[in-house]
C-alpha cells in the first residue's frame, strides 16, 4: 500500500533531494585568491595602461591617502620627480609637435608641459558649468559618432550595453546602461491569397512557368516533355510545343523579341519563334541537364545553368557561348539576371550563391552562409536586394556586395521556388506542397497555404516546383507535382479587421549563419 503524503511534505522532500544532488555544484565560482588577483591586475595594468603609469596621481588622492603613499596597491611605483613642489603634469605626447615647420624635435619639445593643477582648477572655475558640461558631452558624442559612422558600434562595446554620460551634481560619471534590444517593426498588412482556379492538361510534373510581357498568356514546361501555352484570363490551352526529349526545366519569354526560350534535362537549350511556333536556334555546350535560364533585361544575352556545375552566357543572335561561368562545385540550380551590377546571380547545390561580373566572366562575390542547397533566388522588382531559398532558411541580401540583411525562418522544407511582387509579398514554394507568404521588409510570415492535390493524385504528389506573379501582380501561378497549374488571387473581401496581423514585437534574433 502506497503511503499518502501531503503536498507540503512531497514538495520539501523533493527540494531536499534536489539540494543533495546539486550540493557539490561544479559551476559555483571559485573563491577569489588575493595574491593571484594582485598578479593578474598588475599584469593588466602594465599591458593596458603602461604608457600612462609614469604620470603622477592627483593631489586629492594623495591627501586622501595621507600624502605618504605614492605607490599603488599592485606594486607599481608612481612618478615622483616633482615631489615637494607644485605638481605639474608631464605628458610625453604620443604625437609631439615641433614649434614650427622644418624644426627637428628635441628632448625639450618632446615633453609637453601642461599648466599646474591650481591653474587648471582656476581655469575650470572661470568656465561656466554648462560650458564645461557641454565640452565633455561633445567629446563623448564625437567619439560615439566616429564609431557609429565607421560601422563598428557593435564591436566597440558589448551588445546590449551603451555607455551613457550621467550627470549627478555636476560630476560626469560613465555609467553602463542596458540598451533596449531591437524589436521587429510592425509588418505591413497584406490581404490573404486564395486559390481560385486549377488548370490541368499536362501529363507529368509541371516543372517551370513564365508569364509573357503583355500579360495575355503564360507558358509552362513539364516532365511530359511538352511546353504548353495557356490563356491567362480563361485558363484555356492555346498551344502545345513538342521537341524536347526529356523533362523541360526552364521557360522564359523575351520582352525584346517574339521568342520563347526553353531548356531541359536533355542538355538542350532551344529558341522558339512564336510567329511560326518552331525551333529556330539551338545553343549547344552544356554537358549535362540544364536546370534554369534567364534573359538579360537590356542586352540580347541568354544565361543558362546546368548540372555540369557551370552557367553559360549565350549571344541570342549568333548562338555563340560568350562565357562559361565556372566556380561552383556542384549543380547550379538557379540563375537570375539584372541590368545593374552584379548582372548575374547563381544559386547552387554546393550551398553557395555567386554574384558574377558579366564582362569579365568571373565571380565578384561568393556567399557561403547557407548550409544546404540553394535551389531558388529572386530579385526584388524595386529594391536593390534579393532573396535566396534553401531548406535551412530563406535569406535576404543587399546588392552589390551581397551584404546579409535577415533570415526568414519557418518554412522547414526543400524550397524549390521564390517569387516577390512590388507590394513586398514574398512567396516560397516547397517540395512538400506548402506555400508560405511573407512580408518582405520585416520577414513576417502572414499566410501558409497547403492546397489539396488534384483528385486521382497521391498525397505524396503534393509539391510546388515553380511560382510566378503575372505582370499585374494580382495573380499568383504555381506549377505543381500533381500535374496542375494553380492560380491564386488576393481575397477582396478581407480587411485588416477580419484578418488581423497576429504579430508580437518579439526580439529579433538575426544570425549571420
Amino acid at each position: 500500500e502506497v503511503q499518502k503524503h501531503s503536498v507540503h511534505t512531497l514538495v520539501f522532500r523533493s527540494l531536499k533531494r534536489t539540494h543533495d544532488m546539486f550540493v557539490a555544484d561544479n559551476a559555483k565560482p571559485i573563491p577569489l585568491d588575493e595574491e593571484s588577483h594582485k598578479v593578474k591586475m598588475a599584469v593588466k595594468l602594465r599591458t593596458e595602461y603602461g604608457s600612462v603609469l609614469h604620470m603622477p596621481t592627483l593631489k586629492e588622492n594623495l591627501r586622501e591617502k595621507g600624502g605618504s603613499n605614492t605607490g599603488d596597491p599592485y606594486g607599481h611605483k608612481q612618478y615622483s620627480g616633482n615631489q615637494g613642489q607644485e605638481l605639474e603634469y608631464l605628458i610625453t605626447g604620443t604625437h609631439p609637435y615641433p614649434p614650427g615647420p622644418g624644426v627637428a624635435l628635441t628632448a625639450d619639445t618632446k615633453v609637453q608641459r601642461m599648466p599646474s593643477e591650481s591653474a587648471a582648477q582656476s581655469l575650470a572655475v572661470a568656465l561656466p558649468a554648462s560650458q564645461a558640461r557641454m565640452d565633455a558631452n561633445r567629446t563623448a558624442a564625437g567619439v560615439g559618432d566616429i564609431y557609429r559612422h565607421a560601422g563598428i558600434s557593435e564591436r566597440s562595446q558589448p551588445p546590449g550595453m551603451s555607455v551613457a554620460m550621467v550627470e549627478a551634481g555636476g560630476n560626469k560619471n560613465s555609467a553602463l546602461m542596458a540598451k533596449k534590444a531591437p524589436t521587429m517593426p510592425k509588418p505591413q498588412w497584406h490581404p490573404p491569397w486564395k486559390l481560385y482556379r486549377v488548370i490541368s492538361g499536362h501529363l507529368g510534373w509541371v516543372r517551370c512557368i513564365a508569364v509573357e510581357p503583355g500579360n495575355q498568356w503564360f507558358v509552362t514546361g513539364s516532365a511530359d516533355r511538352t511546353i504548353k501555352i495557356w490563356d491567362l484570363a480563361s485558363g484555356k490551352l492555346k498551344l502545345s510545343l513538342t521537341g524536347h526529349i526529356s523533362t523541360v526545366r526552364g521557360v522564359i519569354v523575351s520582352a525584346r523579341s517574339p521568342y520563347l526560350f526553353s531548356c531541359g534535362e536533355d542538355k538542350q537549350v532551344k529558341c522558339w519563334d512564336l510567329e511560326y511556333n518552331k525551333v529556330i536556334r539551338h545553343y549547344h555546350g552544356h554537358l549535362s541537364a540544364v536546370y534554369g535560364l534567364d534573359l538579360h533585361p537590356t542586352i540580347d544575352v541568354l544565361v543558362t545553368c546546368s548540372r555540369d556545375s557551370t552557367a553559360r552566357i549565350w549571344d541570342v543572335r549568333t548562338k555563340a557561348s560568350v562565357h562559361t561561368l565556372s566556380g561552383h562545385t556542384n549543380a547550379v540550380a538557379t540563375v537570375k539576371c539584372q541590368a545593374a551590377e552584379p548582372q548575374i546571380i547563381t544559386g547552387s547545390h554546393d550551398t553557395t550563391i555567386r554574384l558574377w561580373d558579366l564582362v569579365a566572366g568571373k565571380t565578384r562575390v561568393t556567399l557561403t552562409n547557407h548550409k544546404k542547397s540553394v535551389r531558388a533566388v529572386v530579385l526584388h522588382p524595386r529594391h536593390y536586394t534579393f532573396a535566396s531559398g534553401s531548406p535551412d532558411n530563406i535569406k535576404q541580401w543587399k546588392f552589390p556586395d551581397g551584404n546579409f540583411i535577415q533570415n526568414l525562418s519557418g518554412h522547414n522544407a526543400i524550397i524549390n521556388t521564390l517569387a516577390v511582387n512590388s507590394d513586398g509579398v514574398l512567396v516560397s514554394g516547397a517540395d512538400n506542397g506548402t506555400m508560405h507568404l511573407w512580408d518582405w521588409r520585416t520577414g513576417y510570415n502572414f499566410q501558409r497555404v497547403h492546397a489539396a492535390v488534384q483528385p486521382g493524385s497521391l498525397d505524396s504528389e503534393s509539391g510546388i516546383f515553380a511560382c510566378v506573379f503575372d505582370q499585374s501582380e494580382s495573380r499568383l501561378l504555381t506549377a505543381e507535382a500533381d500535374k496542375t497549374i494553380k492560380v491564386y488571387k488576393e481575397d477582396d473581401t478581407a480587411t485588416e479587421e477580419t484578418h488581423p496581423v497576429s504579430w508580437k514585437p518579439e526580439i529579433i534574433k538575426r544570425k549571420r549563419f
